[in-house]
């Protein structure tokens, strides 16, 4: 009997079947997602997006590049281009949403109103390589993370922040610098991977 507290996830082979503009080597999604706009979607190698995620990509182009992991029940709205590069993640939790309508009473909002009607923010949203994302923040039109920023959980970004900086709060305050060190373990993390594992018959 299949445990049905593990559901399990779809491997890149699965993946490439369903209709993704592209699907890399190593990459696992789990099951139990939800993903909308298959066709707009590139992955790269060695991504895993973990359970009770929701993605929802109509009209922008979701991108992302290599080892990248999504943790469990994030939540991205992708109207404009929303893109992930090589060596990013999020924690569990975490919003991201590329368009957000006017709250001020000035415009209609929801998708389900003309567009004439409404005055949506639509912008392209950026995480650069080496950047983080904790539980629970959110992200919306504008937001851009450069290389080696990290922003801490519950924080709001709405804007584009420092590179190699820390992050924490509503609105995001910068409280200091993050080390670059990363760099160097990341010229390790790739002699590494480009080394074939051998296996013993």
């Amino acid at each position: 009997m299949q445990n049905p507290f593990d559901t399990g996830y779809y491997c890149s082979e699965e993946l490439r079947s369903f209709g993704f503009a592209r699907v890399g080597e190593n990459v696992q999604i789990a099951k139990n997602c939800t993903i909308i706009g298959l066709g707009n979607i590139e992955i790269g190698d060695n991504v895993r997006i973990d359970e009770g995620c929701s993605i929802i990509c109509t009209t922008g182009k979701l991108r992302m590049g290599s080892h990248i992991h999504i943790g469990g029940k994030c939540h991205f709205v992708v109207a404009a281009d929303l893109t992930f590069e090589d060596l990013t993640g999020t924690s569990q939790g975490v919003y991201i949403y590329t368009s957000s309508d006017d709250y001020s009473g000035n415009a209609m909002a929801g998708p389900m109103v003309p567009a004439d009607l409404r005055k949506a923010t639509t912008t392209p949203v950026r995480i650069a390589k080496h950047a983080l994302i904790g539980a629970q923040s959110v992200l919306l039109p504008g937001a851009d993370l450069p290389e080696g920023c990290a922003v801490g959980s519950l924080t709001l970004v709405a804007k584009p922040l420092q590179p190699w900086s820390v992050y924490h709060g509503n609105p995001a305050r910068r409280l200091g610098s993050r080390n670059t060190a990363i760099l160097e373990l990341e010229e390790v993390f790739l002699e590494r991977s480009a080394v074939p594992v051998l296996i013993a018959a």
